[in-house]
């Protein structure tokens, strides 16, 4: 079953939609908390296959939330909006949007365009068609999000990169966040012979990822524990 999220700020709206949407075999869910959407798509079990998503929005407007998903997601996103100018139309799919439908709307029309973006992205006419958006690149932690593709870490819009041993330091505190992580764990994951790596090596590289992510404005993320090895602390804790 398809999950569709509809982030649309009119009630009545949103729950035509999804009503008509169950009625066809989709898993349809109004999404009201806008401010958790990129934590959500980036840290659910169960992300969505295509987002419905609203231009007018409160707080945010819709091409906002557009760029947060596409920095952790490729999800389709259909633009539903009362905006008929082609600006908007042109803006909406600069900012990463896959298609529009204008309002007023029949619901018809809109259940047309989500079952063609779902072939393409997910059918027979994608190039692959994986079971669901795969979320193996991206890791969160309390609006820490770490990009494996990328090669790089993101805090509140900030971003730096990473070289492939920092990446794999940072992504194994971050699988157990909270959790120590004993030094002799973490030198058997980052190095295929532990033998022959001199133990400070591993210090050198945590040093490193300290100091990226003080500059992205968590200097407390990683935490010593002594006679164990490290942890990534939450938000707020003080070492």
């Amino acid at each position: 079953m398809y999950r569709i999220w509809i982030i649309e700020d009119d009630a009545k709206i949103a729950a035509l939609v999804a009503a008509h949407l169950s009625k066809y075999g989709y898993e349809a869910q109004r999404i009201e908390a806008y401010d958790e959407v990129k934590r959500r798509i980036a840290g659910s079990e169960k992300p969505p296959h295509l987002v419905v998503l609203d231009i007018n929005l409160p707080k945010y407007d819709g091409f906002y939330l557009c760029r947060q998903i596409r920095s952790v997601s490729n999800v389709p996103i259909l633009f539903l909006s009362a905006r008929a100018g082609e600006m908007d139309q042109v803006m909406a799919i600069e900012h990463g949007g896959d298609d529009y439908v204008t309002k007023p709307f029949h619901l018809e029309v809109l259940l047309a365009k989500i079952r063609g973006l779902l072939r393409r992205t997910y059918g027979e006419y994608a190039a692959t068609a994986p079971e669901a958006p795969s979320r193996e690149d991206v890791a969160e932690f309390q609006g820490l999000f770490l990009d494996r593709s990328k090669l790089t870490v993101e805090y509140e819009g900030r971003k730096t990169e990473l070289t492939p041993k920092e990446l794999q330091l940072l992504g194994s505190l971050m699988a157990r966040p909270g959790e120590p992580v004993a030094r002799e764990t973490l030198l058997e994951r980052l190095w295929d012979d532990v033998h022959f790596v001199d133990d400070n090596t591993l210090t050198v590289n945590v040093t490193r990822v300290r100091k990226k992510l003080e500059s992205l404005g968590t200097p407390h993320a990683i935490e010593t524990v002594r006679g164990v090895g490290y942890r990534l602390a939450a938000r707020g804790e003080t070492p």
